[in-house]
C-alpha cells in the first residue's frame, strides 16, 4: 500500500477523522461560499452548532446545475491567488463545470492516485503508460501526478495514434497502463491486424475508467492482453480519478478513500439513504478539498456500498462498479432501458467484436432502438441472418422490448480515443 496507516485505519479512527474534517469543511463553505451560506442559513445550520456526521442528512444536496448556475468560479472556497490548477468538463450537456485546485488539493489528489496505482499492482520503479487524455479532462494529469508521487516512470502517451501507442509499449516496456477500456481494446485490435500479439507485451496490469464497462469487458481485456484489469472511479467535481479503485487481490468492489471522501447512497427519488448492498445514487461530500469543497454532491451514478472485509487489508468501504447513470436511462416505448444492459449480450458472442452503438430514431409515433454491432476480424462463414435473429431475441429478453440489430463488417463501429460514444439519439435532430 502507498499509505497503509490511512488505508488500513480502524473504522472508529476513520469515523473520528471524518467527523473532524467534515466540521472543517462545513465551516469553510459557510465562511467562503455565499451559495452554501444561504442554503445553511435557510436550514438553520451554523458551523459552531454542527455536530458532524450524525447530522450529515441535514446538510443540503449539491447538484451539477448548481455548478453551472455559478459558472465559472461561484462555488470556489479559495481566493484566486491560491488556485494553482483549473480543469473543466466537456460541457456537452450544457455549460462546462469548472473545478479548481490549491497546492494542497493537488497533493491529496496525487496521494489517492498513487494509492490507486499500488492497488492495481503497481510498484515504485515501474514504467507506466498513461493513455488517458491530457488537458482540461482530469484523467491524464491526475494519474500522471499519482505515478510520479509513487515513483514510477510515467509515459504521458495521452490519446492519439494507435500505432504510436504500440511503438511506445514495445520500446519502453511498461508494466502498467491506464486509459479507457475501449481505447485499449482498439490498440490491441490494431496490434493483431499488424500480426502482433498483445498478450506478449510487457503489460501486467491496467487501470480503466472514464466510461462504464462490464465484467464481460474485463474478461475481454484480460484475455487480449494477459493483464489484471481493475476499475477506477472518479469525477472532476469531487476530485478526478482516484476517488475509488478495485484492488487486484479481489476485484470485488472499489475501495473508496474515505479519509478524503464521505460517501452515501440514496434513493434517487426520495433522497433517503438505502440499505447496504442496495443500489442507489452515489453522493459524495469533500473532506479535504480547499478550492472546491462540495456538500452531498449527487453524482447521478448508480451503485451500492459494502462494508465486507477485503483480503487486501484495506478497511475503507467498497462501492460496486457503477451500474448506470440516472440520466443515461432511456425510455423506449414506455420501458426503462439502461445502455449497459446491452454490452454483456454483445460480448458473449465470439462472432462479434467488442464494440457497439445504440441508435434511437422516431418511426412514426413510436421510438425505435437499433443496436449496431460488427463482426470480429477472425469470424468467417457466419450465418448473418441466424445471428441477427438470435441477437434480437436475446436483447428482447434482456431489455423487455423489441429492437433492431444491424451487423456490420469489421471496423464499422467508430473507435474513440477517449470515452466511447455509445448512444446516438436522432430523435432530437
Amino acid at each position: 500500500m502507498f499509505q497503509p496507516e490511512l488505508e488500513t485505519i480502524s473504522r472508529d479512527e476513520l469515523h473520528h477523522l471524518q467527523n473532524e474534517r467534515l466540521q472543517k469543511t462545513v465551516t469553510r463553505v459557510y465562511e467562503h461560499v455565499p451559495f452554501y451560506r444561504k442554503q445553511l442559513d435557510k436550514m438553520g445550520i451554523h458551523p459552531k452548532d454542527f455536530a458532524g456526521i450524525d447530522e450529515l442528512s441535514q446538510l443540503p444536496f449539491t447538484v451539477k446545475k448548481d455548478l453551472r448556475d455559478y459558472y465559472p468560479r461561484g462555488l470556489f472556497a479559495a481566493p484566486p491567488h491560491e488556485i494553482v490548477r483549473l480543469h473543466a468538463s466537456s460541457g456537452t450537456k450544457g455549460k462546462p463545470t469548472v473545478v479548481g485546485y490549491t497546492r494542497q488539493d493537488l497533493n491529496h489528489w496525487a496521494d489517492v492516485c498513487a494509492r490507486s496505482i499500488v492497488a492495481a499492482g503497481g510498484t515504485p520503479g515501474d514504467t507506466f503508460h498513461n493513455a488517458y487524455g491530457y488537458g482540461l479532462f482530469t484523467g491524464g494529469l491526475g494519474i500522471h501526478a499519482g505515478g510520479e508521487k509513487l515513483g514510477v516512470s510515467v509515459v504521458p502517451a495521452s490519446a492519439g495514434s494507435r500505432m504510436r501507442h504500440i511503438t511506445l509499449i514495445e520500446d519502453l516496456k511498461p508494466r502498467g497502463i491506464a486509459g479507457t477500456p475501449t481505447f485499449l481494446l482498439s490498440i490491441g485490435e490494431t496490434m493483431r491486424q499488424n500480426g502482433k500479439d498483445p498478450k506478449k507485451s510487457s503489460l501486467e496490469y491496467g487501470i480503466f475508467g472514464a466510461e462504464p464497462w462490464t465484467e464481460e469487458m474485463r474478461r475481454e481485456l484480460e484475455e487480449m492482453w494477459g493483464i489484471q484489469a481493475v476499475d477506477i472511479y472518479g469525477l472532476s467535481e469531487v476530485m478526478g480519478p482516484g476517488v475509488a479503485i478495485e484492488c487486484w487481490e479481489e476485484k470485488q468492489g472499489l475501495h473508496i478513500f474515505e479519509d478524503h471522501f464521505l460517501v452515501e447512497v440514496i434513493h434517487p427519488d426520495t433522497g433517503r439513504p438505502v440499505e447496504e448492498n442496495e443500489t442507489g445514487e452515489l453522493v459524495f461530500t469533500s473532506l479535504t478539498k480547499e478550492a472546491l469543497p462540495l456538500l452531498r454532491y449527487r453524482t447521478g451514478d448508480l451503485a451500492s456500498l459494502s462494508t465486507k472485509p477485503c483480503r487486501c487489508g484495506r478497511t475503507h468501504v467498497r462501492m460496486s462498479r457503477v451500474k448506470g447513470r440516472i440520466d443515461d436511462m432511456l425510455i423506449i416505448r414506455g420501458v426503462n432501458v439502461f445502455p449497459m444492459e446491452i454490452e454483456p449480450v454483445v460480448l458473449e458472442h465470439q462472432e462479434l467484436a467488442p464494440h457497439y452503438q445504440i441508435v434511437i430514431e422516431k418511426k412514426g409515433s413510436l421510438d425505435e432502438l437499433t443496436v449496431e454491432v460488427e463482426l470480429a476480424d477472425t469470424c468467417q462463414g457466419v450465418d448473418l441472418e441466424g445471428l441477427n435473429r438470435h441477437l434480437r431475441r436475446k436483447l428482447k429478453d434482456v431489455l423487455q422490448i423489441s429492437v433492431q440489430v444491424q451487423i456490420g463488417t469489421p471496423g464499422t463501429i467508430p473507435r474513440s480515443q477517449g470515452k466511447a460514444v455509445r448512444i446516438i439519439d436522432k430523435r432530437t435532430n
